[in-house]
C-alpha cells in the first residue's frame, strides 16, 4: 500500500485546505495546517462567531502546540482565512481538500455539495495521520474505548521511549503530530464520526471493541453505524493486526473476511486461539500453547467489561511486540479512567461512583453489572432516539431506586414501567438527585451516576457531568 508519497508535513506545503467547522478541532486543524506550510480557510456557518477571537485561538494553538515564537506565528497567520456565514462556491473550488471537523454530518448540504464537485474530504485524523510519524494503534467501538486507549497508551509508553495518546480521549491528534517522529507510537482513541472520512489513515494495529447501537440520529441506519465503524481497517495490510471482540456477531461475521491479522478476545468463552476469561484468570491461547497472562484480582479495574477492555490493550500491544512482562506490569498499574465507574469515596457506608462516561445504554448496563451492591441509580439526560428495554433488564434486582433527569426522564420512566420497574423518581436537576440518593441510600448500598444518554443539554459534555456529580457527592 504507497502512502508514503502523500504522507508527511511537506506534502502540505503550498495546499489550500478548506476547515469546516470552527470550534476547537476546527481551529486544531487549521493550526497544523498553517505550520506545514498550507494556506487554511476556516470556515463556520455560525455569524455570531467572532473572527478576531477564532484568530487568536489559532494564534495560540500555533504557539502552545506548534511551538511556534510569536514572530513565527504571526507571519503564518497571514495564510489563514475565517469565513463566517456563507461560504463562497469559488472559494471552495480554489481548495485542495476540505477538514471536516467531527460535529459536522457528512450528508449536510455544504458537505454534499464539495463531495459532488470531487473535493476530497478529510477528517481531522487524516490530516493528524498525513502529518505524523511512527506507527499508530487505533482503537474504536460503541463502548470501552477510552479504558482500552488510555491502559495500551500507559503499557507503550512503560516501553517505549517516544508515545503519544490522543483522539477522543482528550488530546486532538492534530495538537501532538508535529512532535512525533519515526519511532513514534501514536495511541488513538477514534470515533465514528472520524472514520466518515479517513483517506489514507493506516494504523499499525487497530482494534473494534463492539458494536452495539448509537449515534443513529447522525449514522441513521446500524448499517450505516457498523460500515463506518470497520472502516478502521480500511487501509490495513495482512502485516497488520486487528482486534476484535469474538462475543460481537457483528464483528465475528467482520473478522472472518478482514484483512489485516485477527487477534480474538473473549470474556463469556475459552477459544482456540486468543485472549479469554477464565474465572479470575486471564489466559493466552496461541500455537496450541496456553499461559495465564494475569488474575483479576492482580488489576485495579472493576467488572467484566473491563476484563474485556484489558484482553483488548494486552492484544494490541503484545501483537505489536511489546514484551509480556512489561505489559502485565502496566496492567497491574492502571488506575481507572475518571468518569468510568470510579469510585468517588464511602460516606455513611454507602459507596458512589462515577460512570458519567456511559453515555448510552450498551456503556450505562456495563456500569450496572459492574456493582456488587445494591444500588441507587442516577440516569437520564440528552436524548440521541435509543432504546433502554435492555438496560431496564440489566437491572437484575441490583437497582433499588431509578432516579431520572434530564430530557429523556419520562420516556425512561415509561420504557421502565413497561417492563415492570416501578421504583422511580423524577428529578430536576442533577443536585436534586444526588441529595435524593444520599437521604434514601441505607449502609451498604451504592449511588450510581450511569445515565445511559449523552451530557448535552444540561452539561458542556460528560466530563463536565462527572465532575459535578463528584462536587455534589463530596459536598454532602
Amino acid at each position: 500500500m504507497e502512502t508514503q508519497s502523500i504522507k508527511g508535513r511537506d506534502s502540505l506545503t503550498g495546499k489550500k485546505g478548506l476547515v469546516i467547522g470552527a470550534g476547537r478541532s476546527g481551529s486544531g486543524s487549521a493550526s497544523l495546517l498553517l505550520a506545514c506550510g498550507a494556506e487554511a480557510v476556516l470556515y463556520d456557518g455560525n455569524t455570531g462567531l467572532e473572527q478576531e477571537k477564532l484568530k487568536q485561538d489559532v494564534r495560540n494553538l500555533l504557539l502552545h502546540e506548534c511551538s511556534f515564537n510569536a514572530e513565527d506565528a504571526d507571519s503564518v497567520l497571514s495564510a489563514l482565512y475565517i469565513i463566517l456565514g456563507d461560504l463562497d462556491t469559488e472559494i471552495a473550488k480554489k481548495a485542495d481538500f476540505a477538514v471536516l471537523s467531527p460535529g459536522v454530518p457528512t450528508d449536510s448540504p455544504l458537505v454534499e455539495q464539495l463531495k459532488k464537485e470531487g473535493l476530497p474530504i478529510w477528517s481531522e485524523v487524516e490530516l493528524a495521520y498525513r502529518v505524523g510519524r511512527g506507527k499508530v494503534i487505533a482503537i474504536t467501538g460503541t463502548n470501552g474505548k477510552t479504558t482500552t486507549t488510555a491502559l495500551a497508551g500507559k503499557i507503550m509508553e512503560d516501553a517505549c521511549p517516544s508515545v503519544f495518546i490522543v483522539g477522543n480521549i482528550g488530546t486532538a491528534y492534530t495538537s501532538k503530530a508535529l512532535e512525533t517522529v519515526d519511532e513514534s507510537w501514536t495511541v488513538a482513541e477514534i470515533s465514528s464520526f472520524q472514520l466518515e472520512t479517513i483517506d489514507t489513515f493506516a494504523p499499525k494495529a487497530s482494534a473494534i471493541l463492539n458494536i452495539t447501537p448509537d449515534h443513529l440520529d447522525r449514522h441513521h441506519t446500524m448499517e450505516e453505524y457498523i460500515r463506518v465503524k470497520e472502516l478502521i481497517t480500511k487501509n490495513q495490510g495482512t502485516d497488520d493486526i486487528c482486534v476484535l471482540n469474538y462475543e460481537d456477531p457483528i464483528l465475528r461475521a467482520f473478522g472472518e473476511n478482514a484483512v489485516p491479522r485477527i487477534i480474538w478476545f473473549s470474556g463469556e468463552r475459552e477459544l482456540k486461539e486468543g485472549f479469554f476469561l477464565r474465572g479470575d484468570e486471564i489466559i493466552l491461547r496461541e500455537g496450541g500453547q496456553e499461559s495465564l497472562i494475569v488474575r483479576t484480582s492482580q488489576v485495579k479495574l472493576l467488572g467484566r467489561h473491563n476484563y474485556e477492555n484489558i484482553m483488548a490493550a494486552i492484544a494490541l500491544t503484545y501483537g505489536v511486540g511489546v514484551p509480556m512482562k512489561s505489559i502485565i506490569k502496566s496492567v497491574c498499574e492502571f488506575q481507572a479512567v475518571a468518569h468510568r465507574i470510579e469510585f468517588v469515596l464511602e460516606k455513611n457506608q454507602v459507596a458512589y461512583y462515577n460512570d458519567s462516561k456511559g453515555t448510552n445504554p450498551d456503556a450505562a448496563i456495563k456500569g450496572i453489572q459492574a456493582m456488587n451492591r445494591p444500588t441507587l441509580l442516577i440516569g437520564g439526560g440528552y436524548d440521541k432516539h435509543s432504546d433502554y428495554e435492555d438496560w431496564i433488564h440489566a437491572f437484575d434486582g441490583k437497582v433499588k431506586k431509578l432516579v431520572l433527569i434530564g430530557q429523556t426522564k419520562e420516556k425512561i420512566k415509561e420504557t421502565a414501567e413497561r417492563c415492570g420497574f416501578h421504583d422511580i423518581i423524577l428529578c430536576e436537576d442533577l443536585k436534586e438527585a444526588v441529595e435524593i440518593c444520599a437521604k434514601l441510600a441505607e449502609p451498604g448500598d451504592a449511588v450510581l451516576l450511569s445515565p445511559a444518554c449523552a451530557s448535552w443539554g444540561q452539561f458542556a459534555n460528560y466530563e463536565q457531568r462527572g465532575d459535578m456529580f463528584k462536587d455534589m457527592v463530596r459536598a454532602l
